[in-house]
């Protein structure tokens, strides 16, 4: 089958790979309608997360036709057509019996590697490092599920797929990440990044009934988006000090509620702390660019809340922790319980209260894919999300 390669940084090739073949009882093999390319993706497009293997699969966001079923599955039959979740869940830990489904404690494969990076092990991941097991992904023509008795969301035919697909990671990450805020109806809501997770957090920050949203970016295509989706906006070309913006906006109390839809490659490049953050990364001293976490610290209003469902893989530094302690800020995050919501965000997609696929502004084959990656890093054509048809 032709499939989306990781060979290093900023090389992803598209290829000819073995076919996927049913390994366990409760696996099943799904031809690929539909997958995108994540923001996440772009973390190891560049190379920031540890953990790459040259020939690993890439892609997490997929969708398709069930077409082989281990003898063990019994919740999957040939034909069905389903969206998988980007994690890959049991069923059956404690933890999936709580919903905390990213943390599914059988999934992950490569188990001691993660718990010697994080303490304990999280979830397998579909097509990320080997830290979250070294599962192929589904930028390919065929895709193996592990634990696809549990890991599907079975969907109705007559609901085209652009609808449907972000169900797999974007549009449950950005209502979990507005979830997580505990919206009260007088909250003002800020998002930092208008890319794909930033717009969906902004429709479900509304859709929970927040009283303001105020979106923050630096590209005019993203700002004009989150506009479209009735957040106010903050373009990071005009305004160079956001805490004070924010504050001017909120006569001085700041918002209520922040999340952080950007995580480790924020792309600040004005203030000090950005360049401080750059210059250490550059030197391996840090991981990740905390840049918009030290100004959501600073600009919560006292006792307010921290989202954080971008992705941060190891060590920051010059965090004002002290100031989050004193002020009484909560912080929530973590990848996402894609299950936990599906139900929910099913039945909103087919009452029409929200279309997600109005994020979507390219749409191409496989064979494009590695120049979309590009198109998509550098944010041109005003490319904010990426669908691949295989």
């Amino acid at each position: 089958m032709k499939a989306l390669v990781w060979h290093g940084t900023a090389d992803i090739r598209c290829d000819t790979v073995p076919d996927p073949m049913i390994e366990d009882g409760r696996d099943a093999i799904i031809k690929v309608t539909s997958c995108a390319i994540c923001g996440s993706d772009l973390h190891l497009y560049d190379h920031f997360m540890p953990g790459m293997k040259a020939g690993d699969i890439m892609g997490h966001e997929t969708m398709g036709e069930v077409v082989e079923v281990g003898r063990d599955n019994t919740a999957l039959k040939v034909g069905d057509r389903i969206v998988v979740p980007f994690t890959i869940i049991c069923g059956q830990c404690e933890q999936c019996k709580r919903g905390n489904f990213s943390v599914c404690e059988r999934s992950n494969r490569n188990a001691a590697l993660a718990e010697t990076a994080f303490g304990h092990t999280t979830a397998g991941l579909f097509g990320y490092t080997h830290l979250t097991g070294g599962y192929p992904g589904g930028q390919a023509e065929y895709l193996r599920v592990p634990y696809a008795d549990a890991t599907h969301i079975k969907v109705p035919n007559g609901i085209p797929d652009e609808k449907l697909l972000f169900l797999s990671d974007i549009f449950p990450t950005g209502w979990q990440a507005a979830v997580q805020c505990d919206i009260q109806p007088e909250d003002t809501v800020a998002i930092w990044g208008c890319g794909p997770v930033g717009q969906m957090a902004i429709r479900s920050a509304i859709l929970l009934g927040a009283e303001r949203v105020i979106a923050i970016d630096r590209v005019p295509e993203r700002l004009t988006m989150a506009r479209a989706g009735g957040a106010e906006t903050i373009d990071l070309n005009q305004e160079s000090n956001v805490v004070a913006k924010l504050n001017d906006m909120t006569n001085g109390k700041g918002p209520e509620k922040c999340i952080d839809t950007v995580g480790m490659e924020a792309h600040a490049t004005t203030s000090l702390d950005a360049i401080y953050d750059r210059a250490k990364q550059a030197v391996m001293l840090e991981s990740d660019r905390p840049h918009v976490l030290r100004q959501m610290i600073m600009a919560c209003r006292p006792a307010g809340v921290l989202s954080i469902p971008g992705v941060y893989g190891g060590l920051i530094d010059k965090v004002p922790f002290g100031a989050a302690m004193n002020k009484g800020l909560t912080f929530r995050m973590g990848q996402t319980h894609v299950n936990r919501w599906s139900d929910d965000l099913l039945r909103r997609i087919e009452e029409g209260q929200i279309d997600p696929s109005f994020v979507i502004t390219h749409t191409v084959g496989l064979e494009q894919g590695p120049e979309m990656y590009r198109t998509f890093r550098d944010k041109q054509d005003g490319c904010i999300k990426v669908m691949i048809r295989p």
